[in-house]
């Protein structure tokens, strides 16, 4: 089994300690603990002090009760995953819109649909019904929950709901796919302009094989066909002869997982936790027709080989058999998986019945032809099925390729040797990768969604819209066009990497938008398929979500690509929108709010001259749903900025104490995230997720919450001041943003000041600690990383590089290493942590408590057996929101 490459770490601590290296080896194994929480008296109250009511445990229970009992009428049911289909001209309607949501009195999403009227009243509000799609449906598992693969995936795209979760739609046929009650099923509507208008049954497709199948895909060429994956490998289903054939035969099926350490068109871990891609297979859109009547389907499919990534053990939910779940997981500086794509072709006859399936492979190893290639971030086929295309990344994240690979480049696999060598000479040297866009930065690149190649003109060239953040330190939309220049590789006689082969000249690149601000190019991946973009290519126009009003409001966004210039906002100022725009460009649907009103979704209609289609305005034409009008029981937050010694403005949010009192100085509870790709002040609505800083505030707690470097949506420079430095220009900030309010409001009290977060906020609750112990009183922390070299690679490498090269970087930011700088005064530090967690494992609570120990340092915590990263128990939930009352109340 490869090992990481340790740290040499002076013991910091009593004799005895145990050393990291030991500690990294027992990542698989989890230690005992021992709660060495104390109670102590409170000292005499000073008059001036706003002192918070002290509540019995079961006080706090009602409190957090009475608090949650009306947001049921606000809390995320809106609809979402738009697919809109626009009616022929008989019909009353001009489209059909297709989306999940959570009706009236569910507590599972449903798939659904409204129709959208040609004309509306203008002195009347029209609420659109949400209609079912299925009939009396039941699509959460009704025994038994959700298998592991269905639990895990929940887990990385940090989904709270259950139902159907996603769905995938054939727009020429009207199919339906989705996966439910674990199974799947398909219906359909919609397809040549035919419309349901009562509910359906959904049609199950069964399967011969036992166990979960992920991830369903439609095959654009011939939506007869299904795709799934199952025991890491890509199957396909004809739903017309219920034929069921495996594709690819990675997997082994060997109980134990060092053994079978393959897989086919799955995304790892870190592919999905720290790249947001969520599939490891792309159908080609084009199926070629064979002379017989038959036809030929391709699957592109990366395939990934972990025989060298560690095996961790994590707590199975299944406590009480004393059984560990194992896991392949590459910390930082430690081997990475294996890589390649390849191609999986399926040949029909005219019958639509299965004849033959082929495995193609590159003519030379995937680490020959691209040897910086890390990680695939995103992959896919151009619209004619011409070129599959991959974005690839260097391990550093400093380096991006985009890359257009012929099907032709790929040739069949298992050939005995004589036959590969007719194969490589068949393609000549005529056939080859493309590379037609590169990116470098010295800070890093953030992934994005934002590829939109145009149909091909000419066998030459390649235009396309992306978007470029490091040229500016901002990111923003560019037209570039490339010129598919050829080389001469003859792949018979072996290939040879050289560092400028594939490399294709930019002949054009046209600055769609620019600024100090943000084309939005990966906002709610995890929880969204919905584009990015959306290209008018008749009218020549982009419709893109951005900052360019304000870092702290999102909104959509229309610009021409073509002689780019004026660029119009489409949504209205004062709130914050999230956007999907139609396919025919002349209705789009927005899920907006603002910090003091709750969500709703509107749909709005764009009136005006098809000879000025850049001047379009948006009319509001329907709603889907209205806001709740539920107010706050405490006053909303409020936003402020300042300028900090940085030079950065920064902007955070404040809470105000119900009831203040003049002259009485309050408690005052900083909650943190503070990491990367994460922005929490901006003017949505915090009603419902932030629900908790309310509670505290009506309880007459002063909340702060500020973004300082290292945010998103500032630019790459923003974000990037903590670049192989993590924790440290983050606390500076958050200090600096809590003396700015305690000199602005006297009502602070910066005697009693507490940090909390998860997470990374949890990380840095610690780290305000240990650095600052004199501002923050307590502090609490909740499943924190605490040895950053015990964390992935995608995540901490691409911030602090590989242990090896920034050995002082991760020393520094390492909190459980500076548990010598913790208080020795009991009920200071709160740490929380869910035991199952398989992202930051319960390992690093587990070493900085066997430090805290050793260092004779007194700390509480509260583990949650039963919780992952997240908490999604609804017992879970309430407990640890009573935890953090009563400690603060006891404690600060």
């Amino acid at each position: 089994m490869h090992r990481v490459k340790r740290l040499k770490i002076e013991d910091k601590t009593e004799d005895g300690q145990e050393s990291v290296k030991q500690a990294l080896a027992g990542m698989t194994g989890v230690d005992e603990l021992s709660d060495s929480t104390e109670v102590v008296e409170m000292e005499d109250v000073n008059p001036t002090q706003f002192q918070v009511e002290k509540h019995t445990w079961d006080g706090l229970r009602k409190i957090i009760h009475n608090g949650r009992k009306n947001t049921g009428v606000v809390i995320n049911k809106a609809p979402h995953d738009f697919q809109f289909i626009q009616k022929d001209e008989t019909s009353p309607h001009s489209h059909r819109i297709y989306y999940l949501g959570m009706p009236y009195a569910s507590r599972e999403n449903a798939l659904l649909y409204s129709d959208i009227p040609k004309k509306v009243r203008k002195d009347a509000l029209l609420v659109l019904n949400w209609k079912q799609m299925l009939d009396r449906f039941q699509a959460s598992p009704l025994h038994g929950g959700f298998s592991r693969e269905e639990e895990l995936l929940r887990e990385r795209k940090r989904l709270g709901v259950s139902g159907i979760t996603s769905y995938d739609y054939h727009r020429p046929s009207g199919l339906f796919l989705f996966q439910a009650n674990s199974s799947l099923y398909y219906c359909r509507d919609g397809g040549n302009n035919s419309f349901i208008t009562s509910p359906m049954k959904p049609v199950e497709i069964k399967s011969q094989s036992a166990g979960t199948r992920m991830d369903p895909k439609i095959c654009p060429g011939d939506s007869n066909f299904i795709g799934f994956i199952h025991n890491n490998d890509i199957w396909v289903t004809s739903i017309e002869t219920g034929e069921e054939r495996r594709l690819t035969f990675c997997h082994k099926g060997i109980d134990n997982p060092k053994e079978d350490p393959k897989s086919a068109g799955i995304a790892t871990f870190v592919t999905q936790e720290e790249f947001d891609r969520f599939t490891g297979y792309w159908w080609s859109p084009a199926a070629r027709e064979e002379s017989d009547g038959g036809k030929t389907l391709q699957i592109l499919y990366e395939e990934v080989d972990e025989s060298e990534v560690e095996i961790i053990h994590v707590p199975s939910p299944a406590l009480e058999e004393r059984q560990t779940d194992v896991y392949r997981y590459p910390r930082a500086g430690s081997k990475n998986p294996d890589i390649t794509l390849k191609i999986a072709e399926i040949r029909t006859d005219n019958l639509g019945k299965i004849i033959s399936t082929q495995e193609k492979v590159l003519p030379a190893p995937f680490t020959s032809l691209f040897p910086n290639a890390e990680y695939i971030t995103r992959a896919g086929w151009t619209k004619d099925g011409r070129y599959a295309w991959v974005v690839m990344m260097d391990r550093r994240q400093q380096y991006l390729q985009l890359v257009l690979l012929p099907p032709a480049l790929f040739i069949p696999a298992h050939q005995d040797e004589a036959s590969r060598q007719e194969s490589l000479e068949a393609l000549g040297d005529a056939v080859q990768p493309f590379v037609i866009y590169q990116e470098t930065s010295d800070i890093w690149i953030n992934v994005h969604d934002i590829f939109h190649p145009f149909t091909q003109t000419s066998d030459d060239e390649i235009t396309f819209i992306t978007v470029n953040e490091s040229k500016t330190g901002f990111c923003h939309l560019y037209k570039i066009t490339s010129v598919l220049q050829r080389g001469s590789y003859n792949w018979a006689k072996g290939y040879t990497h050289s560092e400028d082969d594939f490399k294709c000249p930019v002949k054009e690149e046209v600055t769609i938008t620019s600024g100090e601000w943000e084309v939005l190019a990966n906002h709610g991946a995890k929880r969204s398929s919905s584009p990015q973009i959306w290209v008018d290519e008749k009218a020549k126009l982009v419709y893109f979500q951005g900052t360019k009003d304000s870092p702290l409001e999102h909104h959509l966004y229309v610009v021409s690509y073509d002689s780019p210039g004026e660029i119009v906002r489409l949504t209205k100022p004062g709130f914050s929108h999230s956007c999907s725009v139609s396919q025919t460009f002349d209705l789009f649907v927005s899920h907006y709010s603002s910090l003091t009103t709750s969500p709703c979704v509107h749909v709005y209609k764009l009136q005006g001259s098809e000879d000025d289609p850049l001047h379009k305005e948006p009319e509001f034409w329907a709603s889907m749903m209205e806001s709740s009008g539920f107010p706050y029981e405490t006053s909303p937050p409020e936003i402020f900025s300042f300028t900090g010694k940085s030079g950065f403005e920064l902007y955070g949010m404040l809470y105000k104490p119900d009831n203040l009192v003049p002259g009485r100085k309050h408690p005052t509870v900083v909650f943190v995230y503070g990491g990367p790709q994460v922005q929490l002040v901006n003017n949505s609505y915090k009603g419902v997720k932030y629900l908790r800083l309310s509670t505290l505030a009506s309880l007459g707690y002063v909340v702060l919450v500020i973004d300082g470097r290292g945010s998103c949506q500032r630019g790459l420079k923003f974000e990037g001041a903590v670049k192989d430095k993590m924790g440290q220009v983050e606390i500076e900030d958050q200090v600096e943003g809590l003396h700015y309010i305690a000199e602005k409001y006297k009502f602070v009290d910066l005697s009693r000041v507490a940090i909390h977060g998860w997470s990374y906020g949890g990380f840095l609750s610690l780290m305000g600690l240990i650095h600052k112990p004199d501002v923050f009183k307590v502090a609490i922390a909740g499943a924190p990383v605490t040895l950053w070299m015990a964390y992935d690679t995608g995540y901490t490498e691409r911030y602090l590089d590989t242990p090896e090269k920034n050995q002082k970087g991760y020393e520094a930011c390492s909190v459980a290493l500076h548990v010598d700088k913790l208080p020795t005064e009991p009920n200071r530090l709160l740490i929380l942590h869910g035991f199952l967690d398989e992202n930051v494992h319960f390992f690093h609570t587990n070493f900085l408590v066997s430090q805290l120990i050793r260092a004779g340092k007194p700390y509480s915590l509260q583990v949650y057996p039963n919780e992952r990263h997240s908490i999604r128990c609804p017992e879970s939930g309430e407990h640890y929101e009573i935890t953090l009352l009563h400690f603060l109340q006891q404690n600060l």
